[in-house]
């Protein structure tokens, strides 16, 4: 079955996530970074269609394979989308080796108690069951830790697991992704306390349930050892959070089993106005620092 060959893939490959997940609001900084102005489209559908155009050009270069790739997040509509005639899911997996996830958050609530919970999921299941038909093989949902509150971050971790279990029931793999913000004033402290909400609510699954973990590359060095190693984790992740590649990839080296799922830390250095051949070489070059830091420990 392909889902058990996308779990074996993920459970055990060397390499790395690609997050082509900004949705509505990163959008228009996402493109401005690849050189698109706010003036070169008039209405969110086309803004999307840019959005999807750049993104397939990141799949289709020659160095995204499954080989240094193995995951791949996306947004609802690139999900929705076509590559090279095919859906983006079935693309991913079958042409590239690259197993494909779905971001279903839709943003967040504004702060209170230091963290940002998940706004409310409408139609959830629906989209669930949609992407499950399109090959997905799992989901990610994101919300963000500012500060080193105890009961904030236990709401996080509980609407996290909350959800988590939702899609578990209808057969996908859900990521789960309480981001503590590089820029907070405690970050040490609030990594710690999430260490242990997490680690909680991991013990008190199910035996027959497992999950995936995308965290902030933490600021001591395997600090989350015990969730990378716990039975109920397929795989822990590391988003870059806003540091540039450079940066992510050296903290990230520090983090043994800790693999990256970066997005603008991985594209950061592709424009429009480049060259089929200096695109794909800048990829390519992006690539190998990111799977060197996922796999290659210090």
């Amino acid at each position: 079955m392909a889902t058990q060959s996308m779990k074996a893939r993920i459970a055990e490959a060397a390499g790395f996530f690609a997050a082509l997940d900004q949705s509505g609001g990163s959008t228009p900084g996402a493109l401005r970074l690849y050189g698109i102005p706010d003036s070169a489209y008039t209405d969110e559908a086309e803004m999307f269609a840019l959005m999807h155009e750049m993104r397939a050009r990141v799949m289709t270069a020659p160095a995204f394979t499954g080989d240094k790739v193995i995951g791949a997040i996306l947004f609802e509509r690139t999900m929705d989308g076509e590559v090279l005639g095919q859906p983006t899911p079935s693309y991913l997996w079958e042409d590239r080796r690259c197993v494909p996830f779905l971001k279903v958050d839709k943003g967040l609530e504004a702060e209170a108690d230091g963290v940002s919970l998940m706004r409310p999921i409408p139609e959830l299941g629906t989209l669930l069951d949609r992407a499950a038909r399109l090959g997905v093989f799992g989901t990610k949902m994101r919300s963000t830790i500012n500060l080193a509150s105890p009961s904030g971050i236990a709401a996080i971790a509980s609407q996290q697991f909350e959800i988590a279990a939702q899609i578990l029931k209808h057969g996908l793999v859900p990521i789960l992704e309480p981001e503590v913000l590089i820029k907070s004033p405690d970050k040490a402290n609030a990594e710690a306390l999430l260490k242990d909400a997490l680690a909680r609510h991991l013990d008190a699954l199910p035996p027959d349930q497992q999950v995936m973990l995308k965290l902030t590359i933490p600021d001591v060095p395997d600090l989350y050892k015990d969730l990378i190693a716990h039975e109920r984790v397929i795989r822990v992740v590391a988003l870059s959070g806003g540091y540039s590649r450079a940066d992510a990839c050296h903290r990230l080296a520090r983090n043994h089993g800790m693999i990256a799922s970066f997005s603008r830390a991985l594209l950061e250095e592709l424009r429009l106005s480049m060259s089929d051949s200096a695109f794909n070489a800048a990829l390519a070059q992006a690539i190998d620092e990111i799977y060197t830091a996922s796999t290659v420990k210090v």
